[in-house]
């Protein structure tokens, strides 16, 4: 029977919920705010982590890439923290970005009722 999910998948998982947590306690920089943790992907040799997260509120272009880069400035910290709290031989490097789903689904909803509201008003006009 096979695995049903493989090392750098269950890696991944441990290491999302872990910084969720470490980011909420332990990064008190303004430019960073709430964060949400929505995704990681470790690399096959658990070297690397890419790190998406999304800004809780509204935020500009310019907000966004202060606050990436103060994750990115604290990584350094958070993978220490990291090591310290799950077990691995190697605690992967952390690479933060912006994860730009939530956005584009407000996008995509505002563009439906648009086009939903634009279709009932000309089926009045009929």
């Amino acid at each position: 029977m096979p695995k049903e999910f493989s090392r750098s998948e269950r890696v991944s998982d441990a290491v999302q919920r872990e910084l969720a947590s470490l980011i909420r306690q332990h990064v008190r920089d303004p430019r960073v705010g709430m964060t949400s943790v929505t995704e990681v992907t470790v690399t096959r040799d658990l070297a690397i982590a890419k790190v998406y997260v999304a800004f809780v509120g509204e935020r500009t272009s310019e907000q966004i890439k202060q606050g990436l880069d103060a994750l990115n400035g604290a990584s350094g910290y958070l993978r220490k923290l990291l090591s310290s709290s799950i077990a691995l031989r190697a605690t992967p490097k952390l690479n933060f970005f912006y994860d730009e789903t939530g956005q584009r689904s407000q996008h995509l909803d505002a563009l439906i009722d648009l086009a939903i509201s634009s279709d009932n008003s000309n089926q009045e006009e009929s």
